[in-house]
C-alpha cells in the first residue's frame, strides 16, 4: 500500500554540532567528559570530523534523497569566550548553510543542542538571572549574519529533557537528590571538577541538563522568547520553534493519575513558550507506560533498542495525535529514531513510524516534516560510541561514510514523497 504525503513535505535526517563535529574543546560538555572520575563511558574527541567534512557529507545526503538537513550551530564556537565572536566560526557556518542550499538540503537549524560555552559556566551557566540576555545576545549575532540563509530555527533543543532525567541525573550528580536544597548541596567529585575546568566555582555549574527546577525552567522560557523576538525582528521570514522529546505515555488500571502528572510535567508546563512561535518541534523514540506504582519498565518479553527503550514505533503518531490537541501550529518531527545494529530493524522501525504519521496527517492534523535521528553514527553523549542512531555508518579510524539499507530507504521515500510499505505493519 503506497501512502502520499503532503506537497512540499520536508524529508531529512538531523544531528548535532557536538556529536559529529570533533573537538569542541569550549564547550562544556567537553569539560565532562575529561573531568576526573566523569561518567562519559567516551572521550568524543575527533568524533566523525564533520567540521571539516561537511562538504562531502551534505552531498551523499543529496545523493541518498534527503530534502533537508537539521544541524546546530555551536555557541561555544561562535562565542568561544563571553563578548568575543569568531568570524571564522561564523564563515564556516554560513559555508554550511550555503553548501545544505547548494544541494537543494532545506537547513533546519538548531541553535541550542545541550552544549555551551564553559565561560557561561563562570557567571552562572543556565540558572544565571543574565541567561535571557546572553542567549537572545548570541541568537542576534547568528541571525545578523546567517538569517538569510536560515528558513527554519529551533532556539533550543529538547527543552523538556531536564524535566524527564531528573531522576536518572540526580543519581549522577547533575542536581541535587530529591529533598536536599540546591545551595547547600555539595556536588560530587567529578561535577566539581568539570567545573574547574571550565574555571568556575561548582555552586556556579548549571548546565542546560539541570534546567528542572521553576526557577531555571522559567529562565529559560523568557531565554526563548526574548531570542525568538530578536530572531523575527532581524528575518521575518526564518519561522522559529523550539523542540521536545515526547514518548507515548500509556497506563494501565491504577496509573492514570501518575500518566497524567508526567504528561503535564513533560508538555503542558511547556505549552506557553511556544504562544507566538510559527511550528513546534516534535521528537519521538518511544513510550512510559505508569502503573499504580509508578514507571513500569521492560521486561524480558519487551523489544528494546540498544539504549533500553521500548521498541514501539508506533509512538510516533500516537504523540503527533496527543500533541495536535493542544498545540494550533504546523508540527515537524525533528528527530525520531532508535540505536540498533541491526539495520532491518530500523528499516522496520521507519516504515512503521512514518505509516502512524501518515495516519495522523488523513485525521487533518498539519504536519510539515520528518527529519531522522540520526543522520550517522555518532558520539551519543554519556553513552559513548556503542549506540548506532546513524542512517549512514562511519569507520572512525578512516572517516569512511558507509549508507546503511535504511538510508537507501529514507531515500527513496523522500525521492518520491510516498512510502511503500512492504512489510506488516502491526
Amino acid at each position: 500500500m503506497n501512502r502520499s504525503f503532503p506537497q512540499q513535505f520536508i524529508w531529512g535526517s538531523a544531528t548535532a554540532a557536538y556529536q559529529v563535529e570533533g573537538n569542541n574543546v569550549n564547550s562544556d560538555f567537553w569539560a565532562e567528559e575529561h573531568a576526573e572520575g566523569s561518567p562519559y563511558k567516551d572521550k568524543s574527541g575527533d568524533t566523525i570530523d564533520h567540521y571539516s567534512l561537511y562538504k562531502k557529507d551534505i552531498e551523499l545526503m543529496a545523493k541518498l534523497g534527503f530534502k533537508a538537513y537539521r544541524f546546530s550551530i555551536e555557541w561555544a564556537r561562535i562565542e568561544p569566550a563571553k563578548g568575543h565572536f569568531s568570524v571564522s566560526a561564523i564563515l564556516h557556518y554560513k559555508d554550511v548553510l550555503e553548501t545544505c542550499h547548494a544541494y537543494g538540503l532545506t537547513p533546519v537549524v538548531a541553535l541550542h543542542h545541550f552544549s555551551s560555552p564553559q565561560w557561561l559556566m563562570r557567571v552562572g551557566g543556565w540558572s544565571s538571572p543574565n541567561i535571557p540576555e546572553l542567549f537572545a545576545h548570541y541568537c542576534e549575532v547568528v541571525m545578523k549574519e546567517l538569517g538569510h540563509l536560515i528558513p527554519y530555527v529551533l532556539t533550543m533543543n529538547e527543552v523538556n529533557l531536564p524535566v524527564m532525567l531528573k531522576e536518572i541525573f540526580s543519581k549522577i550528580g547533575f542536581v541535587p537528590p530529591v529533598g536536599i536544597d540546591r545551595e547547600s548541596w555539595v556536588a560530587p567529585k567529578w561535577r566539581q571538577s568539570a567545573a574547574t575546568l571550565c574555571g568556575a566555582d561548582p555552586s556556579q555549574y548549571f548546565t542546560f541538563h539541570m534546567i528542572s527546577d521553576e526557577k531555571s525552567i522559567k529562565l529559560m522560557k523568557e531565554a526563548h522568547k526574548q531570542s525568538r523576538a530578536v530572531i523575527k525582528k532581524i528575518h521575518p521570514e526564518t519561522k522559529v520553534g523550539f523542540s521536545m522529546a515526547l514518548p507515548q505515555i500509556d497506563s494501565i488500571p491504577g496509573g492514570e493519575l501518575l500518566a497524567k502528572e508526567k504528561w503535564n510535567s513533560y508538555f503542558l508546563q511547556f505549552l506557553d513558550m511556544m504562544e507566538e512561535d510559527d511550528f513546534f518541534g516534535l521528537q519521538n523514540y518511544t513510550r512510559e507506560i505508569y502503573g499504580p506504582n509508578g514507571q513500569i519498565q521492560p521486561d524480558q518479553h519487551t523489544e528494546v533498542t540498544q539504549m533500553g527503550y521500548e521498541y514501539h514505533p508506533e509512538a510516533l503518531g500516537k504523540v503527533v495525535e496527543e500533541v495536535a490537541k493542544y498545540v494550533t501550529i504546523p508540527i515537524m518531527v525533528t528527530e525520531n529514531g532508535l540505536a540498533t545494529a541491526h539495520d532491518k530493524k530500523r528499516e522496520e522501525f521507519i516504515q512503521r513510524a512514518l505509516t502512524s504519521l501518515h495516519d495522523c496527517i488523513e485525521k487533518g492534523i498539519e504536519v510539515i516534516g520528518y527529519l531522522h535521528w540520526s543522520t550517522f553514527d555518532n558520539f551519543e553523549w554519556q553513552s559513548g560510541y556503542g549506540m548506532h542512531f546513524g542512517l549512514i555508518e562511519v569507520d572512525r579510524t578512516t572517516q569512511e561514510r558507509i549508507p546503511k539499507n535504511s538510508a537507501y530507504l529514507l531515500g527513496k521515500v523522500a525521492k518520491e514523497n510516498k512510502l511503500e510499505v512492504n512489510l506488516e505493519v502491526r
